[in-house]
């Protein structure tokens, strides 16, 4: 691709800038600080890429949802996950009407474009295997019927990492499915005072619908644009080929540690994640920096460690972080 084609695609962000400062305007009118989350946020609704957050209650996971779906003008659906939630509960129902004698379908809370799963791992297996279909192909199943969801569909789940009791672990299968997976920590305490006063003073408020559902279609569209050169292509099969291969890849300390490496899905998702963050940053191009940038999110749920790093209690984070510093940047 030659510069001019660059530049033209740079002139296409830019002029596409205003929808996501937009929605970066709501998010921030809600949420003080997690800077991190709501670029996350971002991203994975510029990349066409399901969400999971992940962090101890009162982060304002949630509330962060909440403002990004008031934000949009479209259709949004909260989904409370708990231990006796059905199937059909998400995805909908056939009934049968005694009037006309004949079963009638009732499409559930999938049937929309922004989708909360709260708390996700609080539901059994058979309601988190009625998302993969979902997730990943964009339409439902109901008797012997397929129906497609909205072309602008996505899942934003979260999940609490410290309570155990009534949960039930995701399944890697579902886990893939997740373009980013986001660690949300504490705030700092000039935030921590800021959103006390907030929210003991005037309260949070979310801003007005400021941006359509086309609009971020149109922007999505523009990210597929954006160019990756050839050694950034290289670049992201060498860091996903080293979760696979360690010792082959010349990063010797962490072999014993990766039971299995991630699965082609993470280059996909790492390179429009890169997109996207390129995007974000108004260029029409992707660099290495945007890769590391979005690699953490895209990677810890997709390396799956071994029995001899459960033992030494080294985590997926550190692993990845030695597969960025191990893997020859471009």
């Amino acid at each position: 691709m030659s510069e001019v084609d660059i530049k033209e695609i740079t002139e296409k962000v830019k002029s596409h800038a205003g929808t996501v400062q937009n929605v970066l305007q709501g998010l921030s009118q809600s949420i003080i600080g997690q800077k991190d989350m709501l670029e996350k946020l971002l991203i994975g609704l510029l990349a066409d890429g399901h969400i999971l957050l992940e962090g101890v209650p009162g982060l304002a996971k949630t509330t962060a949802v909440n403002a990004l779906a008031q934000s949009i003008d479209t259709k949004f659906n909260r989904i409370q996950f708990t231990p006796d939630l059905l199937p059909a509960d998400l995805i909908g129902t056939l009934i049968f009407n005694p009037k006309e004698a004949e079963f009638k379908v009732k499409k559930g809370p999938l049937f929309s474009n922004l989708i909360l799963a709260d708390e996700i791992n609080r539901a059994p297996s058979k309601v988190q295997s009625a998302l993969l279909e979902a997730m990943q192909e964009k339409q439902v199943t109901i008797g012997d019927q397929t129906y497609k969801l909205p072309e602008l569909f996505l899942v934003l789940a979260s999940q609490n990492p410290i309570e155990q009791e009534g949960t039930y672990p995701l399944p890697e299968a579902q886990v893939d499915r997740f373009m980013l997976k986001v660690i949300i920590t504490y705030p700092t305490k000039a935030e921590e005072k800021q959103i006390m006063e907030a929210v003991t003073g005037k309260g949070i408020s979310f801003s007005q619908k400021n941006c359509t559902a086309d609009e971020i279609l149109a922007a999505r569209k523009v990210v597929r644009e954006i160019y990756i050169d050839d050694k950034i292509k290289d670049y992201i099969v060498n860091i996903i080929g080293a979760t696979r291969d360690p010792l082959g890849s010349g990063i010797k300390d962490i072999a014993d540690f990766i039971e299995y490496g991630a699965s082609p899905r993470a280059s996909i998702f790492l390179a429009s994640a890169a997109k996207a963050h390129a995007f974000l940053k108004g260029r029409g191009y992707v660099t290495p920096e945007d890769i590391k940038s979005i690699g953490l999110d895209v990677l810890r749920h997709r390396v799956i460690l071994s029995y001899e790093a459960e033992a030494e209690e080294v985590q997926s984070e550190q692993v990845v972080q030695k597969i960025f510093d191990g893997v020859e940047v471009p």
